[in-house]
């Protein structure tokens, strides 16, 4: 093995987590302490409590999404094609006197 190629190891590291609770334990990071979130006695998998860390907000952007698709509203898509259909239905039968460029051509052949 090369010399002089491997980080120096630190024996001494104090890790304290967001809870309160600190340890020592070796690592290759140069600095005497570190912070971390979460440790063996916040953790939802050892305590068995839900913990939901949100760092940067993703759940609550999360929540504010689902509460403002709660805030529309929805229609189906059959919901949409009947409104369309009375749309057009109305619209056509205020305009019975006026000729479409169909009913034209097809006058024009029965006349022939």
């Amino acid at each position: 093995m090369k010399k002089d190629i491997h980080p120096e190891y630190n024996h001494n590291l104090e890790i304290t987590c967001s809870c309160g609770n600190k340890f020592t334990t070796g690592s290759t990071l140069s600095e005497s302490a570190h912070t971390v979130d979460i440790c063996s006695k916040c953790h939802p998998f050892y305590t068995g409590e839900q913990k939901i860390v949100d760092t940067d907000n993703i759940v609550k952007k999360y929540e504010d999404k689902l509460a403002k698709a709660a805030g529309m509203s929805y229609r189906s898509k059959k919901e949409k094609m009947l409104a369309r259909k009375d749309k057009l239905g109305r619209v056509s039968s205020t305009s019975t006197n006026t000729l479409t460029l169909k009913d034209m051509l097809e006058n024009a052949r029965v006349s022939r």
